[in-house]
C-alpha cells in the first residue's frame, strides 16, 4: 500500500485532529449527507497542491479553515498531512516514509513541508508528478465530478489523459526546457546587446592601446638616450659645481686678505704727519680768522666812535652862548619889563630868565664831558686793533711755515696713497670675480633645478627607470652636443605627451579587461548557442517521445475503454479520437514593410490538438456525448476513469460518490471493476452504495454532532466478520 495515513486538523469541518489509516487496498468512507465525507477527498486534493478554491468549494483560503461553533472555537490555521509508504521508491525521495504537509493560515498564506522541512509548491508537484499524481486531479474524482472528463474541452481532456499516463514529467521537462530555451535566447540577446555595447568602447580602447604601444616603443628607444643625457648632465653639474665652489672659496679668502690690507693702509694714512699738520693748519686758520674778525671789529667800532666824537665836538662848539642868543634873550627881557606892572611879575620874569640862562650853560658843559669818554673808548679800540694786527701777522707767518712743511710731507704720503689705491683696485677685482662666480653658481643652480625638472617630467612619460642612470655607460659630449641632445629629447617628450601616455597602464589594464570581457561574452554566446541548440534538440526529442508515449498510452486506454464500456453497457464500443481544436488569438497587423503595427490588432486562428470521445451504444443511435442521458454519462465517465487508471495505475484513486447514479445491476458491475482495479491501485471510495461498501477492507464512518464537528468511526471488515462468526 502506497498511501499510509491521512491527518486532518482544523480543515473545514474537522476541527480536531483526525487520522485515517489506509491499510487495505480498498477503503470506504460512509456517512450521512452533510457529515463531512467529501471534506476528506478535498483534504487529499488540498494537501497535494490544489490551487483552485472552487474545486474545494471555497472562495478564499480562509474558507478552508474551521470557522468555529457554539462549543468549539474557530481555528487560526488548517493543516492536512498525507503519509506515503516509499519503500519501493515510487516517489523520487530517499526516505522510506514521505510526509507531505500543507498549512493554510487566516491571512491566506500557505506553507508546504516535506518530512518537516519547508519546501516550495513546485518541489511538491515535481515529486508527485514522477509518481503519476498530477495537478489535473484525475486520480481524485470529487462529488459531482464524475462527469468532468466528459464535459471538459478536448484540450482539457488531453491534459487529463497526459496526466493519467504519467506524461506530466515529460510535460514539466518540456516546459522547463522551453523556459530554459526562452531564458537562453533572452540571455543570448542580452549577451549580443552587451557585445554591441562594448564593441565601440573596445575599438576605442584598441586605438588607444595602439598609441600606448607606440608610445611604449618610443619610451624604450628613448630610455637609453635619456639616461645617457642625464648622466652626462649630472657629471657636468657636479664638476662645475666643484670648480665654482673651489674658486669662490679661494676668491673669498683672497678678498678677506685684501680687505685686511686696505684697513691697515687706511689706518696708516689716518695716523700720518700730513694729517697732523693738516690739523695744525686748520687750527691756525681758525685762529687767524678769529684775529682777523677781532681786528676788523675793533676797526669798525673805532670808526663808529670817531664819527660820534665828531658829532659831539660839533655839538660842544654850538653849546657856547652866542651874542645873538644873549641879544635875543635881552630883547625878550626888555619887552617883558616894559610890560611888567607889578613887582611880583618882575620877580617871576627874572627867575624865568635866570633859569633859561642856566639851561644854556648846562647844555654846554654836558657836551664837553661826553666827548672825553668817547675819545678814551676810541683809543682803547685802536690799541686792540693794533694788537690784533700784530697777532694776525704772527699767525700768518706760522701758517706759511706749516704749509711749507706740509708740501714736504705730501711727497712722502703719496706713495702710501698709491699703495692704498692699488689695494682698492685689487679688492674691486676680487669682488668682481666673486660676483662673476656667484653668477655662474646661480646659473648652475638654475641648470640643476632644470635637470631635476627634466627628471620629474621624464618619469611619468617614460617611467621610473629613467632615474636609474647611475650605472649607465655614457660617452663624453661637448656642451653644444649636450644642448642638441636636450632639444631632441624635448621633442620626444612632446610626442609622448601628444600620444597621451599618461594612464597607459590603466588603459592597457582596461583594454585587457575589455578584451577578456569580450572573449568571455563570445564564449558565453557560443555556450548559449550550444545550449540553445541542445535545448531545441531536447525539446524535439521530448515532443517526439511525448507524442510516441501519448499515442501508445492512448491506444492502451482505448483498449481498456472499449472493454469497460462494453462491460457497463452490455456491448457497444467507445474510443478516444485525436482532433484539432481551433483556438482564436490576437496578433499585431504587419504592414507591407514587414513592421508591426501596434495600433491595429487582427484575429488569428491557431489549432491545438485535443481528445474527443466517439461511442456507440447498443440498440441506440447515439454518436456523441450530448445525446447521452445522465446515467449513460455516468457509466461512460466511470468506464473512461477506470480505463485510464488501468493503463497507468496511480498510487491511489479517490472516488467520491461516483456510483450515486447507478442502479443495482450496474452497481455490481461497478463493484467488480473496483475490486479488479484495487489490484493495481489503492482505492478510497466515498459511497452510499452497499455493493461498493462490501468490496472495502476498512469502513470509515463520518458523523457530525450538534457542534458541527466531523467525527470518524472505523471498522475493519475482516475483523468484523471474524467477530460475527
Amino acid at each position: 500500500m502506497h498511501l499510509a495515513r491521512l491527518d486532518i486538523s482544523g480543515f473545514k469541518s474537522f476541527a480536531r485532529k483526525t487520522s485515517f489509516d489506509f491499510a487495505t487496498s480498498v477503503v470506504s468512507i460512509v456517512g450521512p449527507n452533510g457529515s463531512g465525507k467529501s471534506n476528506v477527498a478535498e483534504a487529499i486534493r488540498f494537501v497535494l497542491g490544489e490551487q483552485s478554491m472552487k474545486s474545494m468549494r471555497g472562495k478564499r483560503g480562509e474558507d478552508l479553515i474551521w470557522n468555529g461553533s457554539n462549543s468549539a472555537p474557530r481555528a487560526n490555521r488548517g493543516s492536512v498531512s498525507i503519509v506515503f509508504n516509499n519503500q519501493s521508491r515510487f516517489l523520487d525521495v530517499d526516505f522510506d516514509e514521505v510526509n507531505i504537509e500543507r498549512v493554510v493560515n487566516r491571512d491566506g498564506t500557505n506553507e508546504y513541508r516535506l518530512n518537516g522541512s519547508t519546501v516550495r509548491l513546485k518541489d511538491i508537484l515535481e515529486i508527485l508528478a514522477g509518481a503519476n499524481i498530477g495537478q489535473t486531479g484525475h486520480h481524485i474524482i470529487s462529488q459531482g465530478e464524475a462527469d468532468k472528463i466528459l464535459s471538459a474541452s478536448p484540450r482539457e481532456r488531453r491534459e487529463m489523459l497526459e496526466d493519467a499516463l504519467g506524461l506530466k514529467v515529460y510535460q514539466y521537462k518540456l516546459e522547463e526546457s522551453e523556459r530554459k530555451l526562452e531564458k537562453t535566447e533572452e540571455n543570448m540577446r542580452q549577451v549580443g546587446a552587451l557585445r554591441k555595447e562594448i564593441a565601440p568602447h573596445l575599438r576605442f580602447l584598441k586605438k588607444q592601446v595602439e598609441k600606448v604601444e607606440k608610445a611604449r616603443e618610443l619610451k624604450e628607444a628613448a630610455l637609453g638616450r635619456f639616461q645617457a643625457y642625464l648622466k652626462r648632465e649630472e657629471a657636468y653639474l657636479r664638476s662645475n659645481k666643484t670648480r665654482i665652489d673651489g674658486a669662490l672659496s679661494g676668491k673669498r679668502e683672497a678678498l678677506k686678505t685684501i680687505a685686511e690690507k686696505v684697513q691697515d693702509a687706511k689706518r696708516a694714512l689716518q695716523g700720518a704727519a700730513e694729517d697732523k699738520r693738516g690739523n695744525a693748519i686748520l687750527d691756525l686758520s681758525q685762529a687767524l680768522d678769529e684775529a682777523r674778525r677781532e681786528r676788523a671789529d675793533s676797526a669798525r667800532r673805532a670808526a663808529r666812535l670817531e664819527g660820534q666824537i665828531e658829532i659831539v665836538e660839533k655839538t660842544a662848539s654850538a653849546a657856547s652862548v652866542s651874542a645873538t642868543d644873549v641879544s635875543k634873550l635881552i630883547e625878550e627881557g626888555e619887552q617883558a619889563l616894559s610890560s611888567l606892572s607889578a613887582l611880583e611879575t618882575a620877580l617871576s620874569f627874572v627867575r624865568s630868565f635866570i633859569e633859561k640862562f642856566k639851561t644854556l650853560v648846562r647844555s654846554a658843559q654836558s657836551n664837553a664831558g661826553d666827548l672825553g669818554a668817547l675819545m678814551k673808548e676810541r683809543d682803547e679800540l685802536l690799541a686792540v686793533e693794533k694788537e690784533a694786527g700784530k697777532k694776525e701777522a704772527e699767525l700768518t707767518a706760522s701758517l706759511e711755515s706749516i704749509r711749507k712743511e706740509l708740501e714736504d710731507v705730501r711727497l712722502k704720503e703719496r706713495e702710501k696713497e698709491r699703495a692704498l689705491f692699488e689695494l682698492a683696485s685689487e679688492e674691486r677685482e676680487a669682488k668682481h670675480a666673486i660676483a662673476t662666480l656667484e653668477g655662474e653658481h646661480e646659473r648652475l643652480s638654475l641648470e640643476e633645478a632644470e635637470f631635476k625638472r627634466d627628471i620629474a617630467e621624464a618619469i611619468p612619460l617614460i617611467g621610473r627607470a629613467v632615474a636609474d642612470y647611475a650605472n649607465v655607460e655614457a660617452e663624453n659630449a661637448t656642451r653644444e652636443e649636450q644642448e642638441r641632445e636636450k632639444r631632441e629629447l624635448e621633442k620626444i617628450k612632446i610626442r609622448l605627451e601628444e600620444m597621451g601616455t599618461a594612464g597607459g597602464e590603466e588603459m592597457m589594464k582596461e583594454y585587457t579587461e575589455a578584451t577578456e570581457r569580450e572573449a568571455f561574452l563570445e564564449k558565453e554566446l557560443t555556450d548559449l548557442e550550444s545550449a540553445a541548440t541542445s535545448l531545441r534538440a531536447l525539446i524535439v526529442d521530448l515532443e517526439k517521445e511525448l507524442s510516441v508515449k501519448f499515442k501508445e498510452g492512448l491506444d492502451s486506454i482505448n483498449d481498456q475503454f472499449t472493454k469497460y464500456f462494453a462491460l457497463m453497457f452490455d456491448g457497444g464500443s467507445a474510443s478516444l479520437v485525436r482532433v484539432q481544436e481551433p483556438v482564436r488569438g490576437r496578433a499585431p497587423k504587419v504592414d507591407e514593410d514587414g513592421d508591426d503595427e501596434e495600433e491595429e490588432i487582427v484575429e488569428k486562428e491557431e489549432f491545438v490538438e485535443g481528445i474527443d470521445i466517439a461511442l456507440s451504444i447498443p440498440r441506440k443511435r447515439v454518436k456523441s456525448l450530448v445525446m447521452l442521458s445522465g446515467g449513460e454519462r455516468a457509466l461512460t465517465s466511470i468506464a473512461l476513469i477506470f480505463a485510464m487508471s488501468s493503463v497507468n495505475p496511480p498510487p491511489f484513486l479517490v472516488l467520491d460518490e461516483t456510483d450515486a447514479a447507478l442502479d443495482e445491476s450496474n452497481s455490481r458491475r461497478y463493484g467488480d471493476m473496483v475490486e479488479a482495479l484495487s489490484k493495481k491501485s489503492q482505492l478510497i471510495v466515498i459511497t452510499h452504495n452497499r455493493e461498493t461498501m462490501s468490496r472495502a477492507g476498512i469502513l470509515y464512518g463520518v458523523t457530525m454532532g450538534n457542534d458541527g464537528v466531523s467525527k470518524v468511526l472505523s471498522v475493519k471488515l475482516e475483523e468484523a466478520v471474524k467477530v460475527a462468526k
